[in-house]
Parts: C-alpha cells; sequence; structure tokens
C-alpha cells in the first residue's frame, strides 16, 4: 500500500484561496472512497492555513488517477474550476508524506511555528475519519505517530514551553496597539463557540480578562459560557454590546458576518477605539471594517507576518526529533509491506511439507517412524525458511520489498496478495461534526 497527500498551505497560496479550497471539506472523504476505486483510505485535514488530503492506494501506479478523482471531487464541493484546484495542490507520495505531516503536527510548517493547536487538530481529523470509516489502517498508524512526534517535540524542545498559538500572537498583537496593555478593564466579545473560541477565552482569562461577551449565530452561546464564563448575546443584545468593546474576536466563520456599514452605525458616537481580531478562515468581519475611523483590523495574515522566529537550537531539535521519528515510522512500514509476502512463501512450503507428510502417513501409518520423519522435515524446513525471512527484512529496510515479491513469484509461481486496509474503529467518543458546527 502507498500513502500519499495533496497539501495546500499558507506557504504556498494566499488564505482566500485556502479557505475556498476547504468548502465541502466535510464530504470530501467519504466522496473520495465510493468515486474512485483506487482510493482505499482518506483523512481531511482543514485548518485555518491549510487544505491537506491524505490518502492511500495500492501500489504507486495509482496515485496520479487518485489525485485526479480528489482534484474532481474538490471542485465539484468547493465551485472552483479544477485547473485552478489541481495547481493549488502539492503532492506528496511515500516518505515524503510522513515527513510532512508529522512536520505539520509539531508545528514546524505553521505560520506561528510550534504552535499548540495544530496536533489537536491532526488528532481530530483522524478521529473524523474514524468514524466516518474512511481511515484505513495505514493512515492510522500514521496519524498516530504523528501524534506521538508532536508530543515528543512539545517535551523535549522549548517549542512546547512557549505555549505559542495564532490566538496568542493575535492578541500580543492587539496589546501592541492599544493604547491601555491591561485587559483587566477591556470588554471583548467574542464570535463563535468552536475550538478557537474556546482558546480565545481560556487565554483571556490568563491576561486578567473577566468582562467577555460570546455570540453564536447558531444560538450555542449560553452552553458555551455556561463551562467558560462570559456573558451570553443574542442578536438583541449584541449590538450595545460591540458599541461598548474594546476588543471583538471572530472565531467562527459563519455566514453571519459583521458588515462595516453596520459596525459604522453601532459604533457611532462611541468615541473609543476598536481592535477587531478576525481568525476566522472565512471571515466574520468585513475586511472594509479596518477602513472605519477608529478601528484597527487584525487578520490571519497579519498574525503569520507578526509570529515571532523560534531560536534556531529549538528548531533545530524539533526538527531532528521529527526526521528520526519518520525515518523510523518508514522503516517500520516497509519491514511490515513484506509480511504478506513471508507469510505466502511459509504457507506455501508448509503446504508442501503437509502433502508429503500425508503420503509418509499412507504408507506408514501413524507410527513412531513416520512421527520421526515429521519432526526431522518440519526442523529443516524452519531452518530452509529462516534466511528468506531475514532477506525479506533486509531488502524492505531498504525500500527492496517489490524486488523479493517478484523472486516469490519466479521462483515458487507464489502470488503474494496485498491485504485488504480495513478502518480502523474509532478510539474516542467525540463528535468532530458537532465540533466542526458549534464554530458557527
Amino acid at each position: 500500500m502507498v500513502l500519499f497527500s495533496l497539501v495546500a498551505t499558507h506557504a504556498d497560496i494566499d488564505l482566500e484561496t485556502v479557505a475556498q479550497l476547504s468548502n465541502g471539506s466535510s464530504g470530501l472523504a467519504s466522496a473520495a472512497l465510493t468515486g474512485s476505486p483506487v482510493v482505499s483510505g482518506a483523512v481531511v485535514l482543514a485548518t485555518c492555513n491549510r487544505y491537506e488530503i491524505y490518502g492511500e492506494t495500492a501500489n504507486g501506479a495509482d496515485v496520479e488517477a487518485a489525485r485526479s478523482a480528489l482534484v474532481s471531487q474538490i471542485s465539484e464541493l468547493s465551485g472552483l474550476n479544477e485547473q485552478l484546484v489541481s495547481k493549488s495542490f502539492s503532492t506528496h507520495a511515500g516518505p515524503d508524506v510522513t515527513r510532512h505531516l508529522f512536520a505539520v503536527s509539531a508545528g514546524l510548517d505553521s505560520a506561528v511555528v510550534g504552535e499548540r493547536e495544530i496536533a489537536g487538530q491532526v488528532r481530530r481529523a483522524l478521529i473524523t475519519a474514524q468514524q466516518e470509516g474512511t481511515a484505513s489502517s495505514g493512515l492510522v498508524r500514521l496519524f498516530q505517530a504523528a501524534s506521538k512526534t508532536a508530543k515528543d517535540v512539545g517535551a523535549q524542545t522549548a517549542l512546547g514551553s512557549r505555549g505559542l498559538s495564532i490566538v496568542s500572537v493575535a492578541l500580543d498583537l492587539a496589546t501592541d496597539l492599544s493604547d491601555n496593555d491591561d485587559w483587566s478593564t477591556k470588554k471583548v466579545v467574542v464570535f463563535g463557540t468552536g475550538a478557537y473560541a474556546g482558546a480565545t477565552m481560556s487565554l483571556l482569562r490568563e491576561r486578567g480578562c473577566t468582562d467577555v461577551s460570546v455570540y453564536s449565530s447558531s444560538g450555542r452561546a449560553e452552553g458555551f459560557v455556561a463551562t467558560r464564563g462570559g456573558t451570553a448575546l443574542d442578536a438583541d443584545s449584541l449590538p450595545a454590546a460591540v458599541a461598548a468593546a474594546d476588543v471583538m474576536i471572530g472565531c467562527s466563520g459563519s455566514d453571519t458576518r459583521v458588515e462595516a456599514a453596520d459596525l459604522r452605525k453601532v459604533r457611532a458616537g462611541s468615541g473609543k477605539p476598536l481592535i477587531a481580531i478576525d481568525l476566522a478562515l472565512t471571515h466574520d468581519f468585513d475586511p472594509a471594517v479596518g477602513e472605519l475611523d477608529g478601528v484597527e483590523l487584525l487578520t490571519l495574515e497579519s498574525v503569520r507576518l507578526a509570529a515571532p522566529q523560534e531560536q534556531a537550537e529549538s528548531l533545530s531539535q524539533a526538527s531532528a526529533i521529527v526526521s528520526d521519528a519518520a525515518t523510523a515510522f518508514e522503516s517500520e512500514r516497509e519491514a511490515r509491506s513484506v509480511d504478506s509476502a513471508i507469510v505466502a512463501l511459509r504457507r506455501h512450503t508448509m503446504n508442501v511439507l503437509d502433502s508429503e507428510m500425508e503420503k509418509v502417513r499412507a504408507r506408514h501409518g501413524c507410527t513412531a517412524a513416520a512421527e520421526e520423519v515429521e519432526f526431522a522435515l518440519r526442523r529443516m524446513v524452519k531452518q530452509l525458511l529462516h534466511i528468506p525471512t531475514v532477506r525479506a527484512r533486509e531488502l524492505a529496510a531498504k525500500g527492496q520489498q517489490e524486488d523479493y515479491v517478484a523472486a516469490l513469484e519466479a521462483l515458487y509461481g507464489i502470488e503474494v496478495e496485498q491485504p485488504q486496509a480495513a478502518p480502523a474503529a474509532a478510539e474516542c467518543p467525540v463528535d468532530h461534526q458537532q465540533l466542526r458546527s458549534e464554530s458557527a
């Protein structure tokens, strides 16, 4: 089985295009399995900075066909033409898939290097795929290993102690822009009740901010503030809260956004500055908000440009951990890939032995002599299989497992059947579809 991925990130295309590509992302994995016979597994990782699809096929020759099918499905779901979709994604295959995902999960490929949020997003992507039945066993092992690598980077390097995130950098920027850096005096309105909103509430508390109101267009604010604190807003109380706010933070990405004209009307006569932080990939705030008098608009692009550079030593340590983990994973994967061939050779050999023993028993019966012959033959077969088994592991470690399979077919006529990658059971009862909907 061969792993591959389609990758579109902030490093290669603008965030608007990332947002447009990811429209309909929740249905892509299932569509990939039902729409293309060459795709045996799929996991979708969609965040504010990236849209990545991880898949598995029977062999390397199928990767291009799988890519074409996915591009067509993404085009249909997002409404973008296939040429633009195809151009937006780079394709990884084999060991490159492992190295990239491990680096992503560890936060090394993020706009905020070392961010802690991406590791959780990688875990939730796997949980969703498991619940939907689209995660092949190979992809499950890949994502589990990526999560373990992220934990190792966090525990063994300074990246983990920094605790950086997109939200924390955005709040740092807001502090720099504000005349008063004391968050305990600020009135904040948060839009959304999803993962980013939860992280925002936590960081606001850490900074001493207690006057926080929360609005959700889906009506989930009451339940959200019940466990996190703050005041729930509805459509009637929202305008007054925005009028009095020092900071408003968009984390929902819902279809309802704050328009510049509406904000101007609500804030008329307020007289105090407003900092608007838009962390939603599809924008909670009209970009024209930043042109209003007294309003400073911060976006994901602002955060990316302002993200601090990590120390070279920390990055070097983290990169080494990721590289070693990726190498170890690939070695284990290659060794596992010859398991079917080893089993096939042993089965073939034992079938020959059993056939010969039937002839011995037919002539001599179940006598002591027959038992001695069987004992001797089984010892001989075990010794004969030892070197071919060792060589199989050695060739797999060098990436030459296909040579071994070809040799078995040429010498013994053994056809090695690759096992079908069955979806793994979910490890956690988290309803990720609900998590996604709660971002509204």
